[in-house]
């Protein structure tokens, strides 16, 4: 796994606040935006991204830091990273979890409709335009590749590209490492540096930190997103102008039982608007802030294609 990321002097671009949701009005949400310029096609283009369950909107600084430290002259869209409900900076627990069921109050399609709130505040207060005006570009790890999913198929024609890093994989259990006691099971087919025992181990942790039913600290009920994704490979994507996505897939290095499962998401567009998967060398769950400079380089390319 690559070393720590250095302590960084942050571009002054970049703005830390908190926002009130209109449609949550007690409670606030801690994020940190840089207002973009006007882009190649006159469309106000905003980034965003989305953290997993174990990683808070930290880890994206450096990101955002070289995207705007390398597009100096030639300017950068709008970029926006927050700490859903209970995580990281976000203090406030998300008001509707009272009276629900402990440590399960919100999943989700709940976690999607702030996401679309937010947006929609960012677009109108801070862009000065509307939300269907601004073509979105998720950048997103983990859980938040399924958020970013979900966003994208609930609102049709808003989600330009996505980047998605080392996806949770919805349509399972993480019952996705091979299970030594299943009457299918072949030894054989394991790499050579990994044995029974080992298998045995790695899915016990997993399953103590991933499994769907565990509770996590914001409160995020997961027991339901292999429902509401079935299928890693559908349902295929619908992006601005009746065209499709583009989509970049990257995965962590080794990768060796989830590589099959991740190649679902090459189907979710278009074959010529796909890239990968591509594996980050030397890096663990967390792409972006093993290698921050892998990110923003496929995060850059896809900005191009876009003319963004």
């Amino acid at each position: 796994m690559a070393a720590p990321q250095p302590a960084m002097v942050l571009p002054r671009e970049l703005k830390h606040e908190s926002i009130v949701l209109n449609t949550k009005p007690t409670a606030s949400i801690h994020c940190t935006f840089a207002q973009g310029s006007a882009s190649q096609n006159g469309q106000p283009g905003l980034v965003v991204f989305l953290n997993g369950l174990m990683a808070d909107k930290s880890t994206w600084l450096p990101v955002m830091a070289g995207i705007i430290r390398g597009n100096q002259d030639g300017g950068y869209p709008s970029l926006l990273a927050y700490d859903r409900f209970g995580q990281g900076l976000t203090d406030d627990r998300d008001p509707q979890d009272q009276g629900r069921e402990p440590g399960h109050g919100h999943d989700v399609l709940d976690v999607v409709q702030d996401l679309h709130q937010i947006i929609t505040q960012i677009s109108e207060d801070k862009m000065k335009t509307t939300p269907e005006r601004v073509p979105l570009i998720f950048v997103a790890n983990s859980i938040g590749c399924v958020i970013a999913r979900l966003y994208a198929d609930s609102y049709p024609g808003s989600v330009a590209a996505l980047l998605l890093l080392d996806s949770m994989m919805a349509n399972s259990k993480f019952d996705w490492w091979p299970d030594p006691d299943s009457s299918d099971f072949n030894a054989e087919e394991l790499p050579a540096d990994v044995d029974i025992e080992i298998l045995r181990e790695q899915r016990a942790k997993f399953a103590a930190i991933f499994a769907p039913d565990v509770v996590n600290k914001e409160g995020l009920d997961r027991r339901n997103v292999a429902e509401l994704l079935p299928h890693s490979d559908r349902p295929q994507l619908c992006g601005p102008g009746d065209r499709r996505p583009f989509i970049t897939v990257v995965e962590h290095d080794p990768n060796w039982f989830a590589s099959e499962s991740l190649k679902g998401l090459l189907k979710i567009t278009d074959s010529d608007l796909v890239i990968g998967p591509i594996v980050a060398k030397n890096c663990g769950h967390f792409v972006q802030r093993d290698d921050p400079s892998l990110v923003v380089n496929e995060l850059m390319s896809l900005l191009a294609k876009l003319q963004l």
